[in-house]
């Protein structure tokens, strides 16, 4: 299984724990299952999680550079995609359709338009641990 995820996934899981963190995990710890990422994914993954804001210790922006950096698929994209509704969002988009992911999991309803220019399914954190996970569990 080939997972793409959005950074408002990210912060959910750091801020909010709970249900994003733990999906975040179960892929991260699947074998069969690889969290794709882009040189520009990774960078923003990065930048966000130090963002003063959110006011992150040391020790947990550690914890999750790690989780970067050990648990995910880097990948080069060489796709250039035009998505007028979130440009900055192109670039997750980019990566689902150069390694046909399965899924992009995302909470932004901009990707929503997005479904029509891909085959990889666009679904929201609650969704995925609804549907997917209670089947990956059972291999």
């Amino acid at each position: 299984m080939k997972v793409v995820i959005d950074t408002n996934i990210i912060i959910s899981a750091i801020l909010k724990n709970r249900t994003p963190e733990q999906v975040i995990l179960f892929i991260a710890e699947q074998n069969e299952s690889e969290w794709l990422v882009s040189s520009d994914i990774l960078t923003e993954y990065k930048a966000v999680i130090h963002r003063p804001k959110f006011k992150l210790p040391p020790d947990i922006i550690e914890k999750w550079l790690m989780l970067f950096d050990l648990r995910t698929v880097h990948i080069d994209v060489e796709i250039e995609l035009d998505f007028p509704r979130d440009q900055k969002d192109a670039k997750f988009l980019a990566c689902a359709i150069a390694e046909s992911a399965n899924f992009l999991i995302t909470g932004d309803k901009d990707f929503t338009e997005a479904q029509k220019i891909l085959d990889t399914i666009i679904i929201s954190i609650r969704d995925f641990n609804r549907l997917v996970i209670p089947t990956q569990s059972q291999r």
